[in-house]
């Protein structure tokens, strides 16, 4: 069973910057390919970025391109995710998931680890 671990969430101004981290257990972690998702309230959650097992391969929802950036430490079993000029709108519980397909995914369904979450507030 793999662990998944985020931390690094708070309240933040708009146009602010935080960076999210996620730690996942497991000794193949190098082959996972992990992804942030995120849910605001009310609403569905989605999908906001995707990384490879490498680290060689990153996607991202149109909403957070160019602001957001995707990265790993596979010595630390960790992902991060740095998100700078922060919108109201970015205001959700981020989530980070692991599958060991190591396939990219925009889909939840694919995935087979997720994290408890961790809350991101953005004001005006």
């Amino acid at each position: 069973q793999v662990q998944v671990v985020e931390s690094g969430g708070g309240l933040v101004q708009a146009g602010g910057s935080l960076r999210l981290s996620c730690t996942a257990s497991g000794r193949t972690f190098s082959s996972y390919a992990m992804a942030w998702f995120r849910q605001a309230p009310g609403k569905e959650r989605e999908f906001v970025s995707v990384i490879s097992g490498s680290g060689a391969i990153t996607r991202y929802a149109d909403s957070v391109k160019g602001r957001f950036t995707i990265s790993r430490d596979n010595a630390k079993n960790t992902v991060y995710l740095q998100m700078n000029s922060l919108k109201p709108e970015d205001t959700a519980v981020y989530y980070c998931a692991a599958q060991n397909s190591g396939i990219i995914s925009y889909r939840e369904v694919t995935y087979n680890y997720w994290g408890q979450g961790t809350q991101v507030t953005v004001s005006s």
